[in-house]
């Protein structure tokens, strides 16, 4: 064996130790699994505070920004409005 598979090996029997001693407490799964689920039920409901303001935000700058428009319409072009006049079609 080289110097680095004895190093392993002994890491390895030396963590085995340590989790052999180690006993978890029997509603560990529970209360991870609560506090998982309030940590979810609260991320959504940041998540949908942030959407709601963001939308809101948004309808008012839109409603804003229609209210600046002037009430006159504009004029794309200045020149006099032609007109064509065109003969009616004869159906035969």
């Amino acid at each position: 064996m080289t110097g680095g598979s004895v190093g392993e090996e002994r890491l390895r029997e030396t963590l085995n130790v340590l989790a052999s001693q180690v006993q978890p407490q029997p509603d560990a799964y529970r209360q991870a699994r609560a506090d998982w689920k309030r940590r979810e039920r609260r991320r959504r409901l940041v998540l949908a505070t942030l959407v709601t303001i963001v939308f809101a935000l948004a309808n008012i700058i839109g409603l804003w920004a229609l209210n600046q428009a002037p009430d006159h319409p504009q004029v794309i072009f200045n020149g006099p409005v032609q007109t064509q006049e065109h003969a009616p079609a004869v159906r035969p």
